[in-house]
């Protein structure tokens, strides 16, 4: 079955569970920043690209512990690796198109949007003010394309208008992506230099924004924001499972015998059983208004660090605000 997830991290912990080999994946753990596991898996060839599922390239996951009381450091760290995914200082004959996938009507979606409108937008100031031009800034502009509901047009095709008349030298894309873990909700953030295909953490694949699909390198910054149904009542069993295991002793092994029972086979039992009454149910956390405004905080303010790496974030505010 194939897992609802777009985090490489957790096909990682997947393939390690399962046994598979894992030529071609390297994985590096950093626990050392406060509040924050920060892991990179990279994909060096073919044969991990297959047991991944994803393509060749690096994928940096930060796990965050309590965003509310550490988003400045936060944003610090992942301007960092943004940083190094650029791999060099932008500047002002720099020009980076920030693409805030999803839809602004839905609140799991809206990532994307909330991300743009908080960003340090300057392009048209090189353009149409240059007198006012600060030369510590580099060139961004912004799009919130929607969703093909929306406008009836393929994501893909707007972006692609845009990078023709545009000319960006890097596509940095935001989105709301899918968790197989429940834990991981609202909680983590994925960076990637391989590009995103939109919608497919939901079963909604549109076509892929890569450098092979639109001529420039796309970086993509996503957080998990819905788990599926199906995913969190399987591992609600596991979890009483091994609660009676812990604490019975008469029936243990009958108890045990369930719990030993194939997750992926019991997991997909699940999805049947819920299917005629609920269809593929979706789950998000009541407070996922807010937990769209604090990270659509920590990305943007992340993004203008490394865009703008001359400006601190109060000369940035002065211009947004």
């Amino acid at each position: 079955m194939n897992m609802r997830t777009d985090l490489a991290l957790e096909n990682k912990e997947d393939l390690s569970k399962r046994g598979i080999n894992e030529d071609g994946i390297r994985v590096n753990v950093d626990e050392t920043v406060k509040e924050m596991i920060l892991t990179q898996v990279e994909i060096t060839n073919s044969q991990g690209e297959k047991a991944m599922g994803k393509p060749i390239g690096n994928y940096v996951t930060l796990e965050i512990k309590n965003i509310p009381d550490n988003m400045l450091k936060i944003s610090e760290v992942l301007a960092k690796e943004i940083k190094k995914v650029i791999m060099r200082d932008p500047d002002e004959n720099f020009t980076t198109l920030v693409v805030g996938l999803g839809n602004w009507n839905i609140t799991p979606d809206a990532l994307g949007p909330k991300v743009v409108s908080k960003l340090m937008i300057t392009k048209h100031i090189f353009k149409e003010a240059s007198e006012l031009i600060d030369h510590d800034m580099s060139q961004v502009c912004a799009l919130s394309p929607g969703v093909l509901g929306i406008t009836g047009i393929e994501t893909s095709q707007i972006i692609k208008g845009v990078v023709e008349k545009v000319s960006p030298n890097l596509i940095i894309a935001i989105d709301a992506l899918a968790s197989r873990k429940i834990e991981r909700i609202c909680s983590t953030i994925q960076l990637t230099d391989t590009g995103i295909i939109p919608g497919s953490g939901v079963n909604n694949k549109r076509k892929a924004l890569n450098h092979s699909t639109l001529g420039v390198p796309v970086i993509a910054i996503g957080v998990p924001t819905v788990v599926e149904a199906s995913t969190m009542a399987n591992d609600t069993i596991d979890i009483v499972l091994d609660k009676i295991i812990e604490q019975t002793s008469s029936g243990q092994e009958f108890y045990k015998m369930l719990s030993e029972i194939d997750k992926e086979e019991k997991e997909l039992m699940i999805k049947d059983l819920l299917r005629p009454y609920v269809g593929d149910l979706l789950v998000t956390p009541k407070d996922v208004d807010q937990n769209i405004t604090d990270l659509s905080s920590v990305i943007a303010n992340a993004i203008n660090l490394a865009l703008h790496p001359h400006m601190n974030l109060d000369q940035m505010n002065s211009y947004i605000h």
